[in-house]
C-alpha cells in the first residue's frame, strides 16, 4: 500500500504517541546519519533551518532532505569543508487505520469510527523556533550552504527560514 500524503499526518492536534516500550511493530527511522562532513572542523559560519509553524515531519521526508542537502554540499563544496547536522529525531509514532481502497470497497467495508490504527511510520514534532538542520561552513561556501538548506526545506514541506550566525575567528 502506498504512503498517504504528508498532509494526513502534518497536524499536531492529536496527543503524542511515543512510548515504544508498549507498541509492537514500529518501523525503524529511515534517517541513516545525523552528522555528516567534517565533524570536528573549525568553521566561521553556522546556518540553521528554523521552523515557523507547528507540524509533524515524517522520517522519510527528513531522510529525503538530508540526502538532497548532503549530496549538494559534497559536490559543490567538498566533504572536508562543511559540517551538516540533522537536529531532530523522529519519536512520534504515526498510526493508520487501513481501509480497502478498490472499486466497490464502499459496499464491502465502512470501517470502525475513530479506529486506533497500526503503526506505519515515525515523525518528528516541530514547533516554531525549532532548528531542523544546521550547516557549518567558512565564508567562501556560504551561498552553497544556503542552497543546500533550501533544498532540505523543499523536501520537508513545513514553512521555515534560514538563519546565518557568525561564529567568530577561524584558525586557518
Amino acid at each position: 500500500m502506498p504512503l498517504r500524503p504528508a498532509r494526513c499526518y502534518k497536524g499536531v492536534d492529536k496527543p503524542p504517541y511515543t512510548r515504544t516500550d508498549y507498541i509492537d511493530g514500529i518501523p525503524q527511522p529511515r534517517i541513516a546519519k545525523f552528522v555528516m562532513g567534517k565533524v570536528d572542523g573549525d568553521f566561521g559560519y553556522k546556518l540553521e533551518l528554523k521552523i515557523l509553524e507547528a507540524a509533524q515531519v515524517r522520517h522519510n521526508a527528513l531522510e529525503a532532505g538530508r540526502v538532497a542537502a548532503h549530496k549538494y554540499l559534497s559536490k559543490a563544496v567538498g566533504e572536508e569543508k562543511f559540517t551538516f547536522v540533522v537536529r531532530v529525531y523522529p519519536h512520534q509514532v504515526l498510526r493508520e487505520n487501513k481501509m480497502m481502497a478498490f472499486a466497490g470497497a464502499d459496499r464491502l467495508q465502512e470501517g470502525m469510527r475513530r479506529a486506533f490504527g497500526k503503526p506505519v511510520g515515525l515523525a518528528a514534532r516541530v514547533f516554531p523556533g525549532t532548528v531542523l538542520a544546521e550547516v557549518r561552513v567558512n565564508r567562501e561556501h556560504l551561498e552553497h550552504a544556503k542552497e543546500a538548506l533550501r533544498r532540505f526545506k523543499d523536501k520537508v514541506g513545513v514553512p521555515s527560514t534560514i538563519e546565518v550566525t557568525e561564529l567568530g575567528k577561524v584558525s586557518s
